[in-house]
């Protein structure tokens, strides 16, 4: 395979196997099949090669999402030579060895968040695809929303002002209606903490106003016992609820919680960013509102406005359907093979990377690490 920096490539397909079938693979095959359909630009088109995963449900995933053929072994799927690109959509404690060997064996690759289950697994993902020469994007798939990308904009321009103060949200409740052991419950499988939809919270804080000097947390299992398939209990291992302060290196300050056990929040994702001169406030499960308040506006009209941003001029919004016609959580899988099919077009490295992923996962173990240690933790204390 030709090293992605030699220049834009001539090829019009590319070959993906896709490890995971559950539901993440489902997104992932969703976006893969619908992608070219709608993002008329590309001039590349998915072949969908092989899906891989163990247990009930791959041959019917297999068959309605249009893959060639199915594996259950992701070490043929990562040396087989038609591959080019691997989709990791599996839990966290298997994406370090997957991508590792994709990488070894010159294959692009796109995983799923978090990286891995800590600082030092990330790094050797980062590391094992910059010394082989393959394009590499972690699925911070919520940076795709183009309400997102106006609050980006927003920023950018500079309409908020100086930043003063972010506050970043995840909150769900499925740990708290008596959900069985499973491995999302262990440290040892998913790392400690607020990992899993913390590292969604960090990775918006870092995009949209830079990057975190030092932290301060509390973690607490809410939970601490649960049933086993036998009818016995063993012990959680990880945490339900998770909060911290943060510093940020350009001075202002920070407010984030990542909780499965917050009752009633289903996927209740959110932000607000106040500045100088403005502020602005997303939730997720509003995906396509973004509420904007600006100190320039006439005094006597001032205050909150909800944007309803579906207008074509909007960040990919001209490829789907007329305005006020909403858009869901699926597209944001999509825009992201959009991003990352471009980028292998134009033989560029795609954003987010696996660098953002590691400096995301590096942020959390500093996180970690206060709530052990009882103290204020910099981030540069981390790994490497």
């Amino acid at each position: 395979m030709r090293n992605w920096k030699e220049g834009k490539r001539m090829q019009k397909s590319i070959n993906f196997a896709l490890v995971g079938h559950m539901f993440m693979g489902r997104a992932h095959s969703h976006a893969l099949n619908d992608v070219t359909m709608f993002m008329k630009d590309l001039g590349i088109r998915p072949v969908l090669k092989t899906i891989c995963g163990v247990g009930a449900g791959l041959e019917d995933t297999r068959e309605r999402f249009h893959w060639e053929k199915s594996e259950t072994d992701w070490h043929k799927v990562v040396t087989d030579p038609e591959i080019d690109v691997v989709s990791i959509a599996v839990p966290g404690f298997l994406h370090k060895e997957i991508a590792v060997e994709a990488a070894r064996n010159g294959k692009h690759i796109l995983s799923e968040k978090p990286l891995a289950r800590n600082y030092e697994e990330a790094y050797e993902m980062y590391e094992a695809a910059r010394d082989n020469h393959v394009l590499n994007m972690v699925n911070f798939n919520y940076r795709r929303i183009p309400a997102v990308a106006l609050a980006k904009q927003l920023i950018e321009e500079g309409q908020l002002g100086q930043i003063v103060s972010y506050k970043g949200f995840y909150q769900q409740d499925w740990a708290l209606f008596g959900a069985p052991m499973s491995w999302r419950y262990k440290s040892e499988m998913v790392g400690k903490g607020p990992l899993e939809m913390g590292i969604h919270i960090t990775d918006m804080a870092r995009w949209l106003v830079g990057e975190i000097d030092e932290v301060v947390s509390v973690m607490k299992t809410v939970v601490k016992e649960r049933q086993t398939a036998d009818g016995s209990k063993e012990a959680v291992t990880n945490d339900d609820n998770t909060v911290w302060l943060a510093r940020f290196k350009d001075g202002f300050m920070g407010m984030f919680e990542a909780s499965r056990a917050h009752m009633g929040r289903k996927n209740f994702q959110w932000f607000e960013i106040n500045g100088t001169k403005g502020s602005l406030r997303f939730e997720l499960e509003r995906m396509n509102e973004l509420n904007v308040y600006l100190s320039n506006d006439c005094e006597d009209r001032r205050g909150f406005r909800n944007i309803i941003v579906t207008e074509e001029m909007h960040q990919y919004m001209k490829n789907w359907w007329p305005a006020g016609h909403m858009l869901g959580w699926e597209h944001t899988v999509l825009h992201q093979y959009y991003e990352f099919l471009k980028a292998f077009e134009e033989g560029s490295m795609p954003s987010p990377s696996f660098e953002d992923g590691m400096k995301a996962q590096k942020v959390l173990d500093a996180v970690v690490k206060s709530a052990e240690e009882n103290r204020w933790v910099s981030v540069d204390e981390i790994g490497r």
